[in-house]
């Protein structure tokens, strides 16, 4: 089994890795994706986890229904803990997981009933004895340079392979700084496949249906983050005053305004991003 090499971590990547952390602890999924919500919420009717649990299996079924019928064997990048490898596998794709994160090999081999192999390394450098009908990057995609995605996919597709992307994008390229700007400039991002060799076979952009969950996960952000946050920070201020002092000082400095852009999540996806779902096709 290859090992991982020594990662630097850009801050944007390591605020949505931390939303990752929270958003798994929120739904006790086997899905790390924002889903897809087939049936939308109406305005102001309250979003359950229950609800988003149905829009992530549909997610699943989504990307199945972009997967051209002559595909036999995936491999799934930054494949998460596993949901979307055995969502496949039981539909009788030959699957194979890649991610760096050993925490997400445990969970994915569980997830998977360790029937998925699981290969424990960056996708640039992972190196297979064999090729595939199709890679997947569902959201995962933005953790890996444009010219590596398109070039390391092509070293790893078989002839007139397809490469099956999902993920948010940044459609405004002049947003560089804040919680989502690790996502690739979507025409920055087609160029490099198209320069590789690809051609696009299919797209459609399924920003409405995922943005419920963004406002889910703000709002029990809102009511359970805050208010815990505030009531720790009122216990503090009554034993320790001091160190209330310093924490409201830190607060003020690292963390106000990354915890403010967060809240803002719905209104920064809208105004500069889209989310995805591209099927390429690698020119014979």
């Amino acid at each position: 089994m290859q090992k991982p090499k020594s990662i630097n971590v850009s801050k944007p990547t390591r605020y949505q890795n931390a939303a990752i952390d929270y958003y798994l602890g929120l739904t006790n999924s086997s899905y790390l994706h924002y889903g897809y919500w087939d049936a939308l919420p109406s305005a102001g009717e309250e979003l359950t986890l229950n609800r988003l649990r149905i829009a992530q299996e549909a997610y699943a079924a989504k990307l199945l229904s972009f997967i051209p019928k002559e595909t036999k064997t995936v491999l799934d990048v930054g494949c998460g803990i596993g949901g979307n490898a055995a969502y496949l596998c039981v539909r009788g794709f030959s699957v194979e997981g890649l991610a760096p994160d050993a925490v997400q090999e445990e969970r994915f081999m569980k997830n998977t009933g360790g029937k998925v192999p699981f290969y424990l390394t960056r996708f640039e450098d992972f190196d297979s004895s064999h090729t595939y009908d199709l890679v997947l990057f569902s959201e995962s995609s933005q953790y890996i340079a444009v010219e590596d995605l398109a070039q390391g996919t092509v070293r790893l597709l078989s002839n007139g392979g397809y490469l099956l992307l999902a993920d948010m994008m940044r459609s405004d390229s002049e947003y560089r700084e804040g919680i989502f700007s690790n996502c690739h400039i979507s025409r920055e991002l087609q160029a490099a496949l198209v320069k590789a060799g690809f051609n696009l076979i299919q797209t459609e952009d399924i920003s409405t249906q995922i943005a419920p969950t963004i406002d889910l996960c703000v709002e029990n952000f809102r009511t359970f983050g805050l208010t815990t946050i505030k009531y720790i920070a009122d216990m503090i201020a009554i034993s320790l005053p001091p160190l209330h002092t310093l924490g409201s000082l830190a607060f003020r400095r690292w963390l106000e305004k990354p915890i403010i852009e967060g809240l803002a999540a719905r209104t920064i996806f809208e105004r500069h991003l889209c989310y995805e779902i591209q099927l390429w096709q690698l020119l014979k």
